[in-house]
């Protein structure tokens, strides 16, 4: 949207004037037009904030501490603009409204990321029962998952954000008490670096990620499905049409979900012939990345990649998880007015979401989620843009 590039562009030389990092200390806008005080808060006795990231390279990092949220990542364009590529809300209260404005934009979800069959969960013999929250199945975490918890906070310097939270045995029905930290680190490669860390003290299971909504274009106000993906796999994991997983593993050699060549997603994003698409609207689905083999994640090798004709804005992503979900924005046309009013439309964006395969504690045959006493769970990913 080119009167927002502009706004953005406006706002840079001020924000550049302020070197404090915490919205306790920062009295402008930030480059991506934040205004820090409309995230301060207190949510279930804990303060909310903004906190914003910065390098050398004239990159923006904008996260807060309210489920460990990215709310703008300010990247320049080809013409070297700023410009903001991720969906999100310009204030604390509509993250914190379930009713009104629920999203997962750009949260760190925990427990559990993506979808657990029926809610239903064995752990040490013993059956659990989660909430049923999307679809009969468990979603996120719950209703009441992380991106919903405040987490404490810890800025070490301009480019560190460390996040930290305690899952209480029985949080939304999982088993064990989880001390788990979210470390986001803003390289000066203009790399977004995501580490998820946890342990637990009764056998559990884990899987986190980061949901940020990316659009590369500039324009949320209008679909996004030009961006170009690439997909280094030659798997996914087939749903069925209540979005969870059959436990087959298909070939996607032949089918619209081949994106071993990049290609643009308004290719067969709207392809209703082919089930897996009609059911979701779209993509909403897992993808077995050829970057994991032998229970090990390559995390130097390439695992997704988006790109931007408009813009010329190249992000490609890096992790040590076996699956990629990529979920194409087809909730999305709401109406609720977002981040600066714009109100997003349907296939606005693309996530890409690191993760175990969706509902793997419930097969065995997959790489396992499971997380016991004395072991530490670690997943990595991150988020390189440049302009090409």
């Amino acid at each position: 949207m080119n009167n927002l590039k502009v706004s953005i562009a406006g706002l840079g030389i001020a924000a550049a004037m302020f070197t404090a990092c915490t919205s306790e200390h920062q009295t402008a806008v930030t480059v991506s037009g934040l205004n820090p005080a409309a995230f301060d808060s207190v949510i279930n006795g804990k303060k909310t904030a903004l906190y914003t990231l910065t390098n050398k390279s004239g990159m923006e990092v904008c996260i807060t501490n309210f489920g460990g949220r990215v709310v703008s990542i300010v990247v320049p364009d080809k013409d070297g603009n700023p410009t903001d590529v991720v969906l999100g809300y310009d204030n604390l209260a509509q993250y914190a409204d379930t009713v009104n404005s629920p999203s997962d934009f750009g949260s760190s979800v925990g427990r559990y990321a993506n979808r657990i069959n029926k809610g239903r969960l064995t752990v040490e013999g013993k059956e659990y029962q989660l909430p049923q929250n999307n679809f009969g199945h468990c979603l996120h975490g719950g209703p009441s998952g992380w991106m919903y918890q405040v987490y404490d906070a810890e800025q070490p310097n301009d480019s560190t954000l460390k996040l930290t939270i305690v899952s209480p045995d029985g949080d939304n029905g999982f088993p064990g008490t989880v001390t788990a930290t979210t470390t986001y680190t803003l390289l000066n490669n203009n790399t977004l670096d995501i580490s998820f860390d946890a342990t637990t003290d009764k056998e559990t299971v884990i899987n986190m990620t980061n949901h940020s909504y990316f659009n590369l274009n500039g324009d949320p106000s209008t679909e996004g499905m030009d961006m170009v993906l690439y997909i280094n796999a030659d798997n996914y994991t087939p749903a069925d049409s209540t979005y969870m997983t059959t436990g087959e593993i298909s070939p996607v050699e032949g089918t619209p979900m081949d994106f071993r060549t990049p290609r643009a997603l308004e290719q067969t994003v709207n392809d209703t012939t082919f089930e897996q698409i009609r059911n979701a609207s779209g993509y909403d689905h897992n993808w077995c990345l050829n970057t994991y083999k032998d229970g090990k994640g390559d995390d130097k090798t390439v695992a997704a990649s988006l790109y931007s004709p408009k813009t010329g804005i190249f992000l490609e992503m890096f992790t040590n998880e076996p699956g990629v979900q990529v979920y194409t924005g087809n909730f999305q046309g709401t109406g609720v007015s977002c981040k600066h009013g714009v109100k997003y439309p349907k296939h606005v964006s693309v996530c890409l979401e690191s993760q175990k395969y969706p509902d793997s504690p419930n097969k065995k045959d997959w790489p396992s989620p499971y997380l016991k006493p004395g072991e530490k769970y670690h997943s990595h990913v991150a988020y390189k843009f440049s302009v090409k």
